[in-house]
């Protein structure tokens, strides 16, 4: 199988054949831009991210064998342009009411609610991180990614992802520690 690099080198005289690229990667980078924001938003966020790889493409690192990091990290700077409306979705989950209290005693809409509380506990954290913090974890999370290839994709060292990762673990373990969810489950009985 051809390598991502060799395409990309192939790419330069014959433009057309960057669609290899695209082909490959644009499903894994539709599910991260969907992940962080809406499906129409992760379609607009694909169409960018391949469209500024392909005018960057002459930059491109011939010697990584594959192009992931790289798209990766192309998406997570189109994403900061998107991030108003990232903010404005957390902070709407966050402000979900409590429905507990008055809930219907059925054990599915019962889990409904804890569900939907866990949710806004999470969108809160993820709102509390810092923007490093978030974009490491949601690649290491939602994309898959290793430490490696997050640096490769922040353009950051190694050192500051794995210092990224352990804050924002710490700040969910604070939350996971305190939520009502996590007592429930760790009740014996």
């Amino acid at each position: 199988m051809t390598t991502d690099s060799e395409i990309v080198r192939n790419s330069i005289d014959d433009p057309p054949a960057f669609a290899t690229i695209f082909d490959r990667h644009a499903p894994a980078i539709h599910r991260f831009a969907a992940r962080r924001t809406s499906e129409s938003v992760a379609d607009d966020v694909v169409a960018q991210t391949f469209l500024v790889a392909f005018e960057r493409r002459r930059h491109y690192d011939l010697g990584r064998d594959s192009a992931a990091p790289w798209l990766y990290g192309i998406a997570t700077r189109v994403l900061h342009r998107h991030r108003r409306d990232e903010v404005r979705m957390l902070r709407a989950l966050s402000q979900l009411p409590d429905e507990r209290h008055g809930a219907d005693p059925s054990g599915s809409v019962e889990d409904r609610v804890d569900a939907q509380r866990a949710v806004a506990d999470l969108a809160h954290v993820l709102r509390s991180l810092s923007t490093p913090q978030r974009d490491a974890l949601l690649l290491f999370a939602w994309a898959d990614l290793t430490y490696e290839q997050i640096a490769d994709a922040l353009e950051v060292p190694i050192g500051t992802v794995r210092s990224r990762l352990s804050r924002a673990r710490a700040a969910f373990r604070t939350t996971s520690t305190t939520h009502p969810l996590h007592t429930t489950a760790t009740r014996r009985p």
